[in-house]
């Protein structure tokens, strides 16, 4: 018999329905299960549902996976993933239990995750046994890690193998965590000083009418929205997470796919991270605990393209890639110098139950502005050391620190200094 066409398979996998029942008429589909945000226990809250399932128990817009969400789509489309297919969760519960902390409850302190998504197999037990189709938005493992950077600390003395945070074959041992974004609308708009309808507009409009809910239907206040998600890294003992008589060390890292996956030299990105790393590991250590906590943001969530297009407008300016005009040229592709927006960030370290940071590994003013409003104290700030910015990066790290990030290592270049800081030609 002759193996079925894509055409065909895609006929017998997936349902096809004549008739597209619009999301923006309520009466037609919903059912749906009110969310109260921030309420004292995850049965009051309710769970969170963005699945299709049975649409009429949806009380979220958008859906789970975040960009990923289009993949799953396709993949239906093309007849090889089954419509009516529920992930079997049994065993995927978290191996090490975050929380629950007081923040979790407070409106204010967490607005872009939902706090309970990692314990929905436990939380919503009845609700998935009466056919609810809830699925989790955090995912907590255990894992190693193998770098390059940490062997080098090792050799050079700065690291040591204790057989409990760094194994004898110098892997690392790391609990991690995912995090989909999970926003509660009316938090979201507050954030930002706007009112949720104003919020509700312009993401619909900017998204080229992809989500007509959020015009349409005022009473979902929750959006799941088709952005990266966030990952957690913890050094030592999740537990000691909050405690106040525990050394905390965080590096808070937006995503740089060409340095931090690629070595790209003509940024600090990958040797801040691995510095971060490595300063979390050394307060694991000593009694305490350290956790990098990795936000894709690339490009300043301008995109990789934009980051690009950027570098070459950089290179090929009159008088080459200079300090002096480093943020300048951001400025003149996308319209801004930078659009991440740090106000969510502080979330995910809410939803960790941290407190105070002793050790934040990060110049950026904008993040240490961020965490210090959401209530959370910091301690020490810690700059990049000079030895491990990559001299193409020197234009990138001099202008930062022109710009008056954090800096208290060296001298701050200005006028005529800072413009003969050069980096290379494209064809160097």
């Amino acid at each position: 018999m002759p193996a079925k066409t894509p055409a065909k398979a895609a006929k017998a996998h997936v349902e096809r329905k004549t008739h597209i029942i619009l999301t923006s008429h309520p009466r037609h589909i919903y059912r749906n299960t009110v969310v109260h945000w921030g309420a004292k226990k995850p049965a009051e809250r309710g769970p969170i549902v963005a699945t299709f399932s049975d649409p009429g128990l949806r009380n979220a817009i958008g859906s789970h996976s975040g960009g990923y969400a289009v993949y799953r789509a396709l993949a239906m489309a093309a007849g090889n993933l089954k419509t009516e297919h529920r992930p079997d969760l049994t065993n995927t519960s978290p191996v090490v239990r975050i929380g629950p902390h007081p923040s979790w409850t407070d409106p204010d302190k967490i607005v872009s995750l939902d706090p309970w998504g990692a314990d929905v197999v436990d939380i919503f037990k009845k609700e998935l046994a009466a056919g609810m189709d809830i699925r989790p938005s955090i995912a907590v493992t255990k894992a190693h890690l193998q770098m390059p950077e940490i062997s080098d600390a090792i050799e050079k003395g700065r690291l040591k193998v204790d057989g409990k945070i760094i194994k004898a074959n110098r892997d690392v041992v790391v609990t991690k965590a995912a995090i989909d974004p999970v926003w509660y609308l009316p938090g979201i708009a507050k954030r930002f000083g706007v009112t949720e309808q104003e919020l509700r507009k312009t993401m619909y409009q900017q998204t080229g009418g992809m989500f007509p809910e959020l015009i349409t239907r005022p009473d979902l206040k929750v959006m799941l929205p088709p952005i990266g998600s966030t990952t957690i890294y913890i050094f030592g003992d999740p537990s000691f997470l909050g405690r106040s008589d525990k050394e905390h060390t965080c590096r808070v890292h937006d995503e740089c796919n060409g340095s931090d996956v690629f070595g790209s030299d003509i940024c600090t990105c990958r040797p801040y991270l691995t510095h971060g790393i490595e300063e979390s590991i050394r307060t694991a250590q000593e009694g305490g605990v350290g956790f990098v906590v990795y936000y894709r943001k690339e490009g300043r969530s301008l995109g990789e393209v934009t980051k690009f297009l950027v570098y070459n407008a950089r290179k090929r300016q009159k008088g080459g890639d200079s300090a002096s005009t480093y943020f300048q040229r951001t400025e003149c592709v996308a319209g801004v110098q930078d659009m991440r927006f740090q106000e969510l960030m502080p979330d995910v370290l809410h939803w960790l139950g941290v407190k105070k940071i002793d050790n934040l590994v990060s110049m950026s003013n904008m993040k240490y502005d961020a965490i210090v409003g959401s209530g959370i104290k910091v301690g020490r700030r810690v700059q990049i050391p000079d030895e491990l910015v990559p001299q193409d990066a020197s234009v990138e790290m001099e202008a930062k620190k022109a710009a008056g990030y954090f800096a208290n290592i060296g001298p701050v270049k200005k006028g005529k200094a800072l413009k003969k800081v050069k980096g290379r030609k494209l064809d160097d």
